[in-house]
C-alpha cells in the first residue's frame, strides 16, 4: 500500500477513533453525572431521614419528661410539700415521687422562683453531678418565667457538657389568684451513649457542638478534629468526604447556644463511581477496538476512488479545470466521479464569464466616473453656447459667457489630464491655496444656479487660512457639495461653509437648510453608486471628493442626523511638493490675462 493510500487511510482512522472517543466521553460523563447525582440525592434522602429520626428521638424524650413534669407539678402531695417551704421537706417528697417515675439516665431538680436549687436528683451515671450541684443557681428558670404557666424546653450547656430540659412551674391557688411555688427542672444527658444510639439507629454520624466546642460525636478524634472548624465555619468538609446536614441547638429561650451536624459518607458512592468508570473505560476500549476494525475494512474498498477525488483535487487547485477523473461504476463514489466532473465544467465555464464580466464592468465603471465628472463642464459649455448662436447678446454678456466657456472646458482639460496622471500612477503636486478662494471659485460656477433656485451662501471661512493641497480637485469636492445642496433645496435655502485651524490641521463644515440625508443612505453614503433623492446623478461624487481627501492625508464624513446635511472634513496643514504663495498668485494672474 502507498504512503498516501495509507495517509488517506490514517485521516479516517483518525477522525473515527476521535469521534468515538468525544462519543463514549460524552456518554461516560452523562452516566457519571446522572450516578453522582442520584448518588448524592440517596446520600442527602439519608441524612434528612437521619435528621428525622434525631427529631423523632428527641421530641419523644422531650414529651415524656415534660409529661412526667407536669404530672408531678398537679400531684396534690408535692404541692402541699412545696407549699411548707422547708427545704428537707421538699427533697423528700419530691425525691420520693421522683424515683416512682423516672428513667435511669434523666436527672430532676427543683428550684424557686429565682432558680435557686433547691433540691437536685441525679442520674445514675452522676453525669450531671458537676453541672447541677445542689444551691447552686440554675439561671435558665429565670429564663423561663416569660413563658410560664407553659412548659419551657431546650439544651443546656454545663462544663463542655450538653443536657436536654423541661421546665415545669408549680402554682398553688392562693386568694389572691395562682402562686408560683416552685419550678421543676427534669432533663436528660446527651453523651456519646446518645450519639451511638443515633448512629445505630440511623447509620449516619453525628457531632454535637456548642459555641466553637466539639461536646460529643460518634467519629474518632482525629477525624472529629478535622472536620469540625470547617463545618462550625459553615464550609464543605475537607475532600468533600462527608455530606453535612447542620441544625440548630436552641436553649429554653429559643435561641441556639450550638449546632448538630448530620454527616453522611461519600465512601461507599465514591466507590461505586469508582467501579462505574473501570466499566466505561472497558466498554470503550472494546468499542473501539471493534469500530477501527469495521472503519479498516471500509476504507480500504473505498481508498482507490478516494485517492482518484484527491489527485483530482489538487489537479483543480492548480488551476487546470480540464482534469477528468475516471468514473467507475453506478454505486455513490460513481456518482461522486460524476459530479465532480460536472464540477469542473462548470468552474471552468464560470471562469470564463467572470473574466467577461470584470472586463465589462471595468470598463462600465471607468465611463460612468468619466460621464460624471465631464458633465456639468459640458452642459456650462453647451448652455453658453446655444446663447451665444441663438441670440444678438451685448459684448458684456458675450464675454461673461465665452469666459464661462473657457472655463468648463479648462476644467475638462485638468479632468482628462487627472485621469491620465492617475491612469499613470501620478496624483500630481501640491500648492499652497486659501481655502476661502478655493471656495470662491468652486461656487463661482454654481452661481447662476443657485440665484435661480434662491439658494445663497453664507461664507465664514477665515482670512489668511491656508493649507497644501491640488487646487483643482479640491475645487471639484467642494463643488460637488454644492451641486447636491442646490439640487435638494428646490425651493431655496442656504449653505453654509465654515472653517477652523486645530493644531496641525485644518476642520472645514459645509451645512446646508435642505431635507437632509435619510437615514437608510447615511452608512453607505461614501460608496460608489449610491444615490438618494436627486434626479439626475450615479452616486459617485461623494465616493470621489473623500477619495480626493484621503490622498491629501485627510478624511471627509457626514456629521449629525439634524435637520439639513452636514458635511465635514479634515486637510493637513503641512504637505510634501507645495509651491510658495507667490507662484500661486503668479499663476491665478497668468490665467487670468489669458482669459482677457
Amino acid at each position: 500500500m502507498s504512503f498516501s493510500r495509507l495517509s488517506l487511510l490514517w485521516k479516517i482512522l483518525l477522525p473515527t477513533s476521535a469521534v468515538l472517543t468525544v462519543v463514549f466521553a460524552a456518554a461516560g460523563w452523562i452516566v457519571q453525572s446522572s450516578v453522582v447525582k442520584t448518588t448524592s440525592e440517596s446520600v442527602e434522602h439519608e441524612a434528612r431521614a437521619s435528621f428525622q429520626a434525631y427529631k423523632s428521638l428527641w421530641q419523644a424524650r422531650a414529651d415524656g419528661l415534660a409529661t412526667v413534669s407536669r404530672i408531678l407539678s398537679t400531684m396534690s402531695d408535692i404541692r402541699r410539700a412545696f407549699g411548707t417551704g422547708d427545704a428537707p421537706t421538699i427533697r423528700d417528697t419530691a425525691g420520693e415521687m421522683w424515683s416512682r417515675v423516672a428513667s435511669e439516665d434523666a436527672f430532676f431538680l427543683v428550684t424557686d422562683p429565682q432558680g435557686k436549687v433547691i433540691a437536685s436528683f441525679l442520674d445514675k451515671k452522676q453525669g450531671a453531678s458537676r453541672a447541677f450541684p445542689p444551691n447552686q443557681d440554675f439561671p435558665e428558670v429565670v429564663v423561663a418565667r416569660a413563658r410560664f404557666p407553659e412548659q419551657a424546653s431546650g439544651f443546656v450547656e454545663r462544663g463542655g457538657e450538653l443536657y436536654q430540659v423541661v421546665v415545669t412551674p408549680v402554682y398553688v391557688e392562693a386568694a389572691g389568684g395562682a402562686g408560683l411555688l416552685n419550678v421543676l427542672v427534669a432533663g436528660y444527658g446527651v453523651d456519646s451513649d446518645v450519639a451511638a444510639r443515633l448512629k445505630r439507629d440511623t447509620g449516619s454520624e453525628f457531632i454535637f457542638t456548642a459555641g466553637r466546642q466539639v461536646l460529643t460525636s460518634t467519629l474518632p478524634l482525629a477525624t472529629t478534629a478535622a472536620l469540625a472548624p470547617s463545618l462550625m465555619d459553615g464550609r464543605a468538609t475537607p475532600n468533600g468526604d462527608y455530606l453535612s446536614l447542620p441544625t440548630p441547638l436552641d436553649d429554653v429561650r429559643g435561641r441556639p447556644i450550638g449546632q448538630l451536624f448530620i454527616l453522611r459518607s461519600f465512601a461507599a458512592a465514591r466507590g461505586r463511581i469508582a467501579m462505574l468508570r473501570t466499566e466505561i473505560v472497558a466498554l470503550w476500549l472494546s468499542a473501539m477496538m471493534a469500530a477501527l476494525l469495521v472503519t479498516f475494512l471500509v476504507a480500504k474498498r473505498i481508498m482507490r476512488p478516494v485517492a482518484d477525488l484527491d489527485r483530482g483535487a489538487a489537479e483543480i487547485a492548480r488551476q487546470n479545470y480540464d482534469y477528468r477523473v475516471d468514473v467507475r461504476g453506478e454505486d455513490e463514489l460513481g456518482r461522486l466521479a460524476t459530479t465532480f466532473n460536472g464540477m469542473c465544467e462548470s468552474i471552468q465555464y464560470a471562469r470564463e464569464d467572470l473574466t467577461r464580466q470584470e472586463r465589462i464592468a471595468t470598463i462600465g465603471r471607468l465611463s460612468t466616473s468619466i460621464v460624471h465628472d465631464l458633465r456639468n463642464p459640458l452642459a456650462a459649455i453647451y448652455a453658453g453656447s446655444e446663447m451665444l448662436v441663438d441670440a444678438n447678446l451685448p459684448a458684456p454678456q458675450v464675454r461673461r459667457l465665452a469666459t464661462n466657456i473657457y472655463r468648463a472646458s479648462r476644467l475638462i482639460q485638468e479632468m482628462l489630464q487627472q485621469l491620465l496622471n492617475v491612469s499613470r500612477g501620478n496624483n500630481g503636486v501640491s500648492e499652497i491655496c486659501a481655502v476661502r478662494e478655493v471656495v470662491a471659485a468652486a461656487w463661482s460656477g454654481l452661481a447662476a444656479a443657485a440665484e435661480a433656485q434662491r439658494v445663497t451662501l453664507e461664507s465664514a471661512v477665515p482670512e489668511g487660512l491656508e493649507c497644501p493641497m491640488q487646487r483643482a480637485r479640491m475645487e471639484r469636492v467642494f463643488r460637488n457639495l454644492f451641486e447636491n445642496a442646490v439640487e435638494v433645496m428646490r425651493a431655496g435655502g442656504t449653505v453654509r461653509i465654515d472653517a477652523m485651524s486645530e493644531d496641525a490641521q485644518i476642520r472645514i463644515m459645509v451645512k446646508d437648510t435642505g431635507p437632509g440625508i435619510q437615514p437608510e443612505v447615511r452608512s453607505r453614503l461614501f460608496q460608489p453608486f449610491v444615490t438618494h433623492g436627486k434626479k439626475n446623478g450615479l452616486g459617485l461624487g461623494l465616493a470621489l471628493s473623500r477619495q480626493t481627501l484621503l490622498d491629501h492625508g485627510g478624511d471627509l464624513w457626514v456629521n449629525g442626523g439634524g435637520p439639513g446635511a452636514e458635511f465635514q472634513m479634515r486637510l493637513p496643514k503641512e504637505g510634501s511638493g507645495a509651491r510658495s504663495q507667490e507662484s500661486e498668485a503668479s499663476s491665478r494672474k497668468s490665467e487670468v490675462s489669458s482669459q482677457e
